[in-house]
């Protein structure tokens, strides 16, 4: 166990990249790649599938408790390998039945379960796109826009949903009377002006020699699936996904984390597969070599994730993944879980967060809790990447890693740093970058510059200007930056991760505002630990909890403790509101992977925006004058 004055000890990981390689371009352009290179990969992910069923053909791929009558989750049902290749080609058969294509591919509305993973196999297989589409487009949203978007943009041959009930208002809403409808459990849906069958349909198909032809047609360029973007100011974007892409990115990851390829690989992950994290890093990770990924139907909400927390007792992975407040909770609940601490980190190898910055405290607070159990640290990793870019881009390359770090591109990737308005942004190149958005050539075009690197819109600077190898930190996006009505640069990014560190752990987010005007301001959403704080009772209101005196004294010294600390306008929070209606995934505010649109939720809530800046909201918490 580590001591103030000693180095942390850590739980063995070697990190594939160790040194980069920097070259100067024109003024105020940078090159930065790995000194590795990246190694051969395989031309599909469908080869994959093929050489595991020959290596490990009973190995788990894919398990999920089943979904007993009640509703309850029972015992795991296990998909092995064999059994994922048997159902992907009889599957495959009947896709290519219904002549579907590029121009009339998949799309799949529902969550992560062992019939959508089927699904995509079979897709990948034979050749055949899939889109896993967001199920917040058709089970929260009232008008259905997204989805109406995703389809149109899409004009898919077949639509897939788990559920006939749940899903049936979207499905007539939105799906054309010539698209085949395709229910694991049919429910009393009804459609009378089209075709619809049930999922055992599909798997009922006897494969012909079309299959392997089709399977033989498969190549690098062939697309595999389409991702949409968030949709951060305008409507989601479908992202090209090919073969060649997907496989080089795995490629990637799996020389960079070494733990990945260490068998067997074992994830216990909710990540939802329509997002480019849970959908290609994980779902592709387990495929690419040759893992177990149990589906857990748990989310980092207070509602769901007991779920999770049962199935980390159950299941030791041997790399977690989560975003922050998930990794808050799991931290929270290991101080008291004996069966929780021993068995989360008894195989695990590496911990790695995404989509939201994770607070110093809650990282400290797992350090801690590891150290009392076993001695020793579970290096957290985490990175940069996008929809755009596989996902994998950066990742940091060393234990010794603080809240921000992103660290090194991956082999095999370029990436270009420009300064720009005060800041520097990263640009990718390489072969696990997008060839585009589909049927969006303007959007194309836009995306790269004129040397056919990817424009991300993020920003970066050196962890160590003295030391490159060390890699890059997050410096915000260059869209959420703005200037005070004084000319002053607010930056977003660090003064935003600045708010949620002090504020830790009752703040969940922040957003900021003050464009053309002339102060910061902060729409704080606090974090259900602000509850405690107000000791009322655990179903009181929330608008209750967050105006209670000892919920406002709180937020109160963390306004006066950010002003006090500040060193001008654009670093000093001057009035802040705590928000009782959280973020909205319908209305575009919250990404699936958890992450703040900032700017979506500065545009769905204009009319606050305005009755902060002028005084004309209730209880607005402004810095007291220090004595």
């Amino acid at each position: 166990m580590s001591t103030p004055t000693s180095k942390p000890r850590y739980r063995a990981v070697a990190f594939g990249v160790s040194q980069v390689r920097v070259r100067e371009g024109a003024q105020g352009v940078r090159y930065l790649r790995s000194e590795a290179e990246l190694q051969p990969y395989a031309r599909t992910m469908g080869e994959r599938l093929l050489h595991w069923v020959q290596t490990a053909p009973d190995r788990t791929l894919f398990a999920r408790r089943e979904r007993l009558p009640d509703g309850a989750l029972g015992d795991w049902q296990h998909l092995t390998f064999a059994q994922a290749l048997a159902g992907a080609r009889r599957i495959g058969q009947a896709l290519l039945q219904h002549k579907l294509s590029a121009q009339r591919p998949v799309v799949i509305l529902s969550e992560n379960d062992l019939e959508h993973a089927l699904l995509a196999l079979a897709c990948l297989y034979v050749g055949i796109p899939y889109c896993s589409t967001s199920p917040a487009y058709s089970t929260l949203s009232t008008d259905f826009g997204k989805l109406k978007h995703v389809l149109a943009t899409l004009t898919p041959g077949l639509v897939f949903a788990s559920d006939g009930d749940r899903y049936a208002d979207a499905l007539r809403a939105t799906v054309p009377a010539d698209c085949p409808i395709v229910l694991t459990h049919p429910g009393r849906f009804q459609r009378a002006d089209g075709q619809w069958m049930r999922f055992d349909r599909l798997m009922a198909t006897e494969p012909t020699a079309a299959v392997d032809a089709a399977y033989a047609k498969v190549g690098p360029d062939t697309i595999a699936k389409f991702l949409f973007t968030s949709g951060s100011t305008k409507l989601p974007k479908a992202v090209i996904n090919t073969q060649r892409m997907w496989c080089a990115n795995q490629q990637q990851m799996r020389q960079f984390l070494t733990p990945l390829a260490m068998e067997p690989l074992v994830l216990v992950d909710w990540l939802p597969w329509n997002h480019t994290f849970g959908g290609n890093h994980n779902f592709g990770m387990v495929l690419y070599n040759g893992g177990t990924l149990y589906i857990d139907e748990g989310k980092p909400v207070p509602a769901l994730m007991g779920e999770t927390l049962r199935n980390l007792r159950e299941i030791a992975p041997t790399v977690y993944f989560n975003v922050p407040t998930g990794f808050e909770v799991i931290a929270e609940v290991m101080q008291t879980d004996a069966v929780l601490r021993q068995n989360l980190l008894s195989q695990v190898r590496m911990f790695f967060y995404a989509a939201a910055a994770l607070s110093q405290p809650i990282w400290d607070a797992l350090h801690a809790v590891q150290e009392r159990e076993i001695g020793e640290r579970i290096v957290m990793g985490t990175g940069l990447g996008m929809t755009e870019s596989g996902p994998f881009a950066l990742s940091v390359n060393s234990s010794d890693v603080q809240a921000g770090d992103l660290g090194v591109p991956g082999p095999g990737l370029e990436i270009k740093l420009i300064e720009t308005d005060g800041k520097t942004e990263i640009r990718y190149k390489g072969p696990n970058i997008t060839p585009g958005y589909w049927r969006s050539p303007e959007a194309t075009a836009q995306a790269f510059d004129d040397e056919g690197f990817f424009c991300s819109g993020d920003a970066v600077a050196w962890i160590d200007p003295a030391n490159v190898h060390k890699g890059l930190r997050f410096d915000g996006r260059i869209a959420e930056d703005f200037k005070l009505s004084t000319g002053t640069f607010v930056s977003v990014g660090p003064m935003r991760a600045k708010v949620i560190a002090a504020g830790s752990p009752y703040v969940q987010d922040v957003v900021l505002t003050g464009l053309n005007r002339g102060e910061v301001g902060a729409l704080i959403f606090p974090s259900p630990h602000v509850r405690a704080l107000s000791a009322l009772p655990p179903h009181a209101p929330w608008p209750d909890v967050l105006n209670h005196p000892a919920v406002r004294s709180h937020f109160q010294q963390l306004v006066d403790q950010l002003a006090q600390s500040a060193t001008g306008s654009a670093t000093r929070i001057a009035r802040a509101l705590l928000l009782a209606e959280p973020p909205s995934i319908d209305r575009g505010e919250i990404t699936d992977k958890g992450s703040i649109n900032q700017r979506m939720v500065l545009k769905q809530r204009e009319a606050l925006v305005e009755a902060l800046h002028a005084d004309a909201a209730p209880n607005i918490i402004k810095p007291k004058a220090p004595k």
